[in-house]
Parts: C-alpha cells; structure tokens; sequence
C-alpha cells in the first residue's frame, strides 16, 4: 500500500541516498529493503550515490563530523539533507529532531510522512 501510495504521487521522483539503503539493508527489517527494491525495479525510483570531490560530499562530511557550529547526524540523514540542497529536492524524513536545523538553515523544502498523507488525501 505504502509503495503504490508513493508512486502515485511522486513516481519517477523519490531519489533514495545510497547511505540510507544501506541503513535498510540490514537483516532485522528485510521487508522496508524490499519495498524499495520494489521501487527501484518498477522505475519509480532511484538509489543515488554521493560522489567524492563535489559541492554534495562536502556538504555530507560536514554534516557526519564534529565541527562547533554543526551537530552530527547519522549518514542517511546527511546524505538525503546534501542531496536535496544541491539539487532543490524535497527532503522526506520523519527525524526533525536532527534535519529541522539544517532544513531551516538551508531553507529546504520538507515532508514528512504525514504530509505525504495529507497530499495523498487531497488528491
């Protein structure tokens, strides 16, 4: 239900860091890699790897290392805030407590799962 909700509203759209799929691809929760794999396979999405030596990995080391006016956050979320800096996306996390000060700061869009509820009521 959630993949098919996912991809009426933003097939070809969902950009999936490769940090987070390798958070999700851990024995304990099989079925959330799955749904992506899912995702993937049908074309309405995509997994996006961070290169070294660009305006993005600059940004991820940054946000993964202790620096005074940064506080750290895990990868997936460093990724994903890098990602939708550089490329004006939309970042999609249910984690304010560690994006909503970088959101704010790089005046990112953001969603959350129940925003996506939202929309998908709406539509």
């Amino acid at each position: 239900m959630t993949e098919q909700l996912l991809e009426k509203l933003y097939s070809g759209k969902i950009v999936i860091p490769q940090e987070v799929y390798d958070e999700i691809n851990i024995p304990t929760i099989p079925h959330l890699k799955s749904r992506i794999d899912q995702l993937v396979t049908k074309g309405s999405a995509e997994i996006v790897s961070i290169d070294i030596g660009t305006e993005e990995y600059a940004l991820y080391r940054d946000l993964t290392r202790n620096h005074d006016s940064n506080k750290i956050i895990g990868k997936g979320e460093a990724a994903s805030i890098s990602l939708a800096k550089k490329h004006n996306g939309i970042l999609g996390s249910n984690n304010l407590r560690d994006v909503k000060p970088y959101v704010e700061e790089f005046s990112l869009e953001h969603m959350t799962t129940g925003d996506i509820l939202v929309e998908a009521f709406k539509a």
